[in-house]
């Protein structure tokens, strides 16, 4: 047996980097999951909601629910729900719309 046999291999060390690249780029693409995504400015909103063909404040992020973008317009043409939906998407947030409010009559 030579003594080269029992040499660390520089194979195994790169073999071993292999393996720990995608735990490594998993671990991270949880830890991005977890953070809480930012408050967009009534301002941000507005601007948005009217590139995707909303009025003023129909497009707005709760406070409570930072992940939520709500989209209140009563029946929105799907070019204006999709327009929101990928804004909301490339923003880390999920959009939600709402479409059939009843107001009760006083």
């Amino acid at each position: 047996m030579r003594y080269d046999d029992h040499a660390p291999s520089t194979r195994r060390g790169e073999a071993v980097r292999a393996c720990l690249r995608p735990v490594l780029v998993a671990s991270a693409l949880a830890l991005a999951a977890c953070v809480t995504p930012q408050m967009h400015t009534d301002a941000q909103l507005n601007e948005v909601a009217t590139a995707c063909g909303l009025a003023l404040g129909e497009l707005m992020q709760d406070e409570s629910e930072k992940k939520l973008l709500l989209m209140i317009r009563q029946d929105p043409s799907a070019a204006q729900r999709l327009c929101v939906a990928k804004w909301a998407r490339r923003n880390g947030l999920r959009a939600v719309f709402v479409d059939n409010i009843q107001f009760p009559e006083s």
